[in-house]
């Protein structure tokens, strides 16, 4: 098991290698995540301010018979884009 560690004299350089690489997917992780959680928040901030679909049209989707995308194409009805 020594063996396995001291790498064949290479230990000096396989190691810091396994550890820069281990920080480097840690702060990945890391980044990643907060970057997440702050776009998540921004699509709940504009989420919570744009308009509910009744107050846009009058109608839910419901008195129009179908749901979903059957209901935008049967109406004509886009958001815009």
């Amino acid at each position: 098991m020594t063996e396995y560690f001291v790498m064949g004299g290479y230990a000096a350089y396989v190691w810091p290698a396994y550890g820069v690489t281990a920080l480097v997917l840690v702060w990945m992780l890391v980044t990643t995540l907060r970057g997440l959680r702050r776009r998540e928040a921004i699509v709940r901030t504009l989420e919570a301010a744009r308009p509910s679909r009744v107050a846009r049209n009058g109608k839910t989707p419901a008195a129009t018979g179908a749901t979903g995308a059957a209901a935008t194409a049967a109406t004509g009805e886009s958001d815009g884009k």
